[in-house]
């Protein structure tokens, strides 16, 4: 399989499971957000760490201890998704589902802007009228709320951001993971013991189904991150950033159909919109690829006139 086409599938997966957080999160209650982040980020680490055991891959860290510049990027990375995670967590838990997707359909909207402005990435003419569908729909849905959706505005800069630094940093998707963590390590394990200290800790004391349901969003939290990564480093963000339209969409259905969040008809309108968006964004690609093959299999005969 080419790699970019693997590439595609590790991006649809990590953006489908993203797309069904919001029903796993409200099972953590009644753990506040900061904690459940910083359990996210202590079973993240041991998640991953069972991967590499599994893989017998430890030699790239010693190999990546002599690149500075990479670990400054993947510190600046920690620091990033944790603030990604701790608001989406907040927002999903306080009642926010729709703003939060919405945090995500503005999101591939600055990937694509990294993407072209950083890396001189070109978008073919029905890409940029997906891409414009796209702002449109963004518009209509901020319009809806007649306030600035600070929870959607963080979202999607956070993670925007992220991505590009992650691009940059250019590591592995486990290794990747394993220095994020291991720089959050610490302030969760503090904030922990500080919770435990005060006795306002939930961890152990609210059933032993709870306690595994925190230790789980390790394993939540690794599997699609590292399928991000993967997906990152082989494909363009022009690509990444149209991909990142499941999750909002999954994430809009968890709104409407399980959290009975209100959808006036600015939102619908909204909503139908990002799926045109994403049809005419299909229908460009197979084009493309179609058009791609046929010229690939008419060059033989070119050659031999």
């Amino acid at each position: 399989m080419p790699d970019s086409r693997r590439g595609v599938l590790y991006g649809v997966a990590a953006y489908s499971m993203w797309g069904l957080f919001p029903l796993y999160w409200p099972l953590l209650k009644p753990s506040g957000a900061v904690e459940i982040l910083a359990h996210r980020m202590v079973w993240s680490l041991v998640a991953v760490i069972a991967v590499l055991a599994v893989r017998r891959h430890w030699a790239w860290f010693r190999e990546l201890a002599r690149q500075p510049r990479k670990l400054l990027l993947l510190s600046l990375a920690a620091v990033l998704v944790s603030v990604n995670w701790g608001v989406y967590i907040y927002a999903v838990n306080a009642g926010h589902v729709v703003e939060s997707a919405l945090g995500y359909f503005i999101n591939p909207l600055v990937s694509v802007l990294f993407g072209v402005l950083i890396f001189r990435e070109r978008l073919r003419p029905w890409q940029w009228a997906a891409v414009a569908l796209g702002t449109l729909a963004v518009v209509v849905l901020t319009v809806d709320y007649g306030r600035p959706p600070w929870i959607a505005l963080v979202l999607a800069v956070t993670f925007g951001t992220y991505g590009l630094v992650k691009k940059s940093a250019n590591v592995g998707a486990a290794e990747s993971l394993t220095v994020e963590t291991l720089v959050l390590l610490a302030p969760a394990l503090a904030y922990l013991a500080f919770l435990q200290g005060q006795g306002t800790a939930t961890f152990g004391t609210a059933g032993l189904g709870h306690a595994a349901l925190l230790a789980g969003a390790g394993v939540v939290t690794a599997v699609p991150l590292m399928c991000f990564t993967a997906a990152a480093i082989r494909v363009p963000l022009t690509t990444i950033g149209l991909l990142q339209y499941i999750a909002p969409i999954l994430q809009f259905l968890c709104g409407i159909l399980v959290a009975h969040e209100t959808m006036a008809p600015s939102r619908w309108a909204g909503f139908a919109i990002i799926w045109l968006a994403l049809a005419v964004f299909s229908w460009e690609g197979l084009r493309h690829a179609h058009a791609t093959r046929r010229a690939v299999g008419s060059a033989p005969a070119l050659e031999t006139v």
